[in-house]
């Protein structure tokens, strides 16, 4: 699992971003190692989803309207919508799919409020 801040620079949190930056090398090069076997690796990289682990950032109105501002489609992520990648991932229907990131953001790495630090 990685994060969409594997791509978005995140001021102030540089431990996570680097890290999911790291994931994502990890995965590649994982992929390449495993191919000619086919074994497929991929990874789910995650926008602001409600789950506990984000909840201050979504639980007030406030806090709500901000976060919304970083994501086009105009509604925060539920577990569902990332759970729905991993299922088709670990389908049959991703066949040909491999070392590759598969971002369920709601359009957040699309965002340019991201350079005044989210």
């Amino acid at each position: 699992m990685s994060s969409v801040h594997q791509v978005i620079p995140w001021k102030g949190h540089v431990n996570y971003a680097a890290s999911k930056g790291g994931v994502m090398l990890m995965m590649k090069s994982l992929a390449q190692e495993v191919a000619e076997k086919r074994i497929r690796v991929n990874a789910i990289a995650p926008g602001a989803i409600k789950t506990p682990i984000n909840r201050a950032a979504w639980d007030t109105p406030e806090a709500e309207s901000k976060l919304l501002r970083l994501i086009p489609y105009g509604r925060i992520g539920e577990p569902a919508d990332v759970a729905e990648v991993a299922i088709w991932l670990a389908s049959d229907q991703s066949d040909y799919v491999t070392g590759t990131t598969r971002v369920v953001d709601g359009g957040m790495t699309l965002c340019p409020a991201f350079p005044e630090g989210g």
